[in-house]
Order: structure tokens, then C-alpha cells, then sequence
């Protein structure tokens, strides 16, 4: 599976946002990666603004190029708001379900979780992390040794992190369940979902 393994703390400091998680170096150096350190950049354009925040979400939930542009055409084929759409279509993504239920301290651990045949939906092995989930889909982590010390070690370093209300966990039987599809209100996303459509509709 393809995805990005470059440096994060970089990628961070270029946006100003912490995309990959808190981490001290970004509040030492709350500046734009480079050798001539917290200069003034010139005002970037507005196609460079889209751009910023497109590439935002994408690391943000671990996808490459065209697998995030397949995301944004899925949601504007849709009814809607095209923006809220891609959203959803993201945050219900089996990866991100997994990091939120804290089944997984990151979404790379759970993209690896899901490979590994750790995680079953509604009773059936996926090794799919796109796989999109829907309203009363039940996510479970499979039943054997291995893969309940895998997910009580998650559970145990993620109790700092709320599951959303629009997901119900039962952590003693490591299942949870997607209770409706999210709305805009619930996701806060990374960045400006809008500039993002901006961008790919020029």
C-alpha cells in the first residue's frame, strides 16, 4: 500500500499545524522548514492558499494525490454541499473509524491494523482501509490473542482522546459501532474544506 513515509515535523512546520499530532519541535520552531530559519515569505496567491490546504487534509488523513482527488470526485457526484461531502466520505473512511474509536493511537497504525487482519466489519474480515462504512456498521477487532493485546495497548495510550458522538465503543468487547454519518459540526476538520473544492472545481 502505497503512502507517505518522508519527514512529518517538516511537513508541519510548512503548514504552521500540528497534522501529524502534538509534538514540542513544532512550538521550539513555530517556522517554515529551510536553512535561512523565520524570514518573511512574500503573500501567497490564491491558488497557493488552495493548494496549502489541500495538501493539509491529505497528510492529515494519509492519503496520496489521486486517491484524494478520487475522494473529492466521489463527493461532487453526490448530493450536497461537495466540501461537507468529502469530508464525510474521509472521516467514514474504516481507517479513520479505527483511529477515532481508539482501536489505534495514529491512522497509519490503523491502515496497519486493517492490512495486518486485525479488524472486522459487521462480522467479515476487511483488509481494506478506504473501505467506506455506513450508519450501524459494527467495527470489531478480531477475536484472538494477538490482535486484543495489539488493540487494549491502543486502547490503554488513546485514553486522552473523546470518541465522537457519532460513534458508540464497548471497549470490553473491543467493538464499535457507526451510529449515524457524521455532519460538518462533528468533524472540525484540519483546514478549509471550501478552498480545497476552490481548487480542484479551477
Amino acid at each position: 500500500m502505497a503512502r507517505y513515509t518522508g519527514p512529518r515535523v517538516r511537513i508541519s512546520r510548512r503548514f504552521g499545524t500540528p497534522i501529524f499530532g502534538p509534538t514540542k519541535y513544532l512550538e521550539r520552531r513555530n517556522y517554515g522548514p529551510g536553512a535561512h530559519g523565520p524570514k518573511a515569505r512574500r503573500k501567497s496567491s490564491d491558488y497557493a492558499l488552495g493548494l496549502i490546504e489541500k495538501q493539509k487534509l491529505r497528510y492529515y488523513y494519509g492519503l496520496l494525490e489521486r486517491q484524494f482527488r478520487n475522494v473529492y470526485e466521489r463527493a461532487l457526484k453526490r448530493r450536497g454541499v461537495t466540501g461537507e461531502t468529502m469530508l464525510q466520505i474521509l472521516e467514514t473512511r474504516l481507517d479513520s473509524v479505527v483511529y477515532h474509536l481508539g482501536l489505534a493511537t495514529t491512522r497509519a497504525a490503523a491502515r496497519q491494523m486493517i492490512t495486518h487482519g486485525h479488524v472486522r466489519v459487521n462480522g467479515r474480515k476487511v483488509n481494506v482501509p478506504s473501505f467506506a462504512l455506513r450508519a450501524n456498521d459494527v467495527v470489531e477487532v478480531k477475536d484472538n490473542t494477538v490482535s486484543r493485546q495489539l488493540a487494549t495497548r491502543h486502547l490503554e495510550l488513546a485514553t486522552s482522546r473523546s470518541v465522537p458522538d457519532w460513534l458508540a465503543l464497548n471497549r470490553d468487547a473491543f467493538k464499535g459501532t457507526v451510529m449515524r454519518v457524521p455532519s460538518r459540526e462533528d468533524i472540525q476538520p484540519i483546514a478549509n474544506e471550501q478552498a480545497v473544492v476552490e481548487f480542484y472545481s479551477r
